[in-house]
C-alpha cells in the first residue's frame, strides 16, 4: 500500500488529511440551498466546537472534498463521525419537512434503503461509512490534492473559474484571505 493510504481509516488523529465524504450511491442531495447550508452550518460548528481545522473544501451535488486536520486534543474521526450523524439526521428532517421538494418520495427511499442495510442506523443513512482518507506527507501531493478540490466544479461545468464557486475554498485561495463561506487556514 501507498505512503499516504491508511486503510480507509485514519491513524494519524492529528495529522493532516485529504478526504472525500461522499453520499450513498452518490445521490445528488446538495442541490438545494437548504441542504448545502446544513453542510456548511455544520462544518463551521465542528470547526469552532469540536476542533477541526480546515485548509481547503469544496460541496459538489453529492459528495465533499476536504484537506482539514484535528487541533491537538481532538480526533478527526470522532469529529467526522459527529459531522456525518448530525448532517444526516439535520438533510432527513429536512427533506422530511419540505413537501415541495419534488424528489422528497425518492430521496427518502433511497435513504431509508441505505439505513436498513446498515446495522447502525435505525432509520436512514446519508452518507457512504468511508470518508477515503489519505495522508498528506509531501507538500506536493497537498498542492495537487489543494488544485484537485479547487478545480472540481471547474471540471463538473459548474462555473468557469474556479474562485467563482461559492461553496469552495477557492475564492479564499484566489484573494489571499478567508473570504469565504468558512473559515480556512492556509497551506
Amino acid at each position: 500500500m501507498s505512503k499516504g493510504f491508511t486503510s480507509y481509516k485514519i491513524g494519524d488523529q492529528n495529522g493532516l488529511y485529504y478526504l472525500t465524504l461522499t453520499t450513498v450511491e452518490w445521490i445528488d442531495v446538495f442541490t438545494r440551498k437548504a441542504y448545502r447550508d446544513i453542510l456548511v452550518d455544520s462544518l463551521g460548528y465542528c470547526q469552532k466546537e469540536k476542533g477541526l481545522q480546515l485548509y481547503s473544501w469544496c460541496m459538489m451535488s453529492n459528495h465533499i472534498h476536504l484537506i482539514a486536520r484535528a487541533r491537538e486534543g481532538c480526533k478527526l474521526s470522532d469529529i467526522l463521525r459527529d459531522f456525518k450523524k448530525h448532517t444526516s439526521k439535520e438533510i432527513t428532517k429536512s427533506i422530511e419537512a419540505n413537501k415541495s421538494e419534488s424528489r422528497r418520495s425518492w430521496l427518502l427511499e433511497l435513504l431509508s434503503k441505505a439505513g436498513k442495510e446498515n446495522s447502525k442506523n435505525k432509520m436512514y443513512q446519508l452518507w457512504r461509512n468511508d470518508n477515503h482518507p489519505f495522508e498528506l506527507f509531501k507538500e506536493a501531493a497537498t498542492y495537487q490534492k489543494l488544485a484537485y478540490i479547487h478545480n472540481n466544479p471547474v471540471e463538473a461545468g459548474l462555473v468557469e473559474k474556479a474562485q467563482e464557486y461559492v461553496y469552495s475554498s477557492a475564492r479564499d485561495y484566489y484573494k489571499g484571505e478567508s473570504v469565504g463561506l468558512l473559515e480556512v487556514s492556509f497551506l
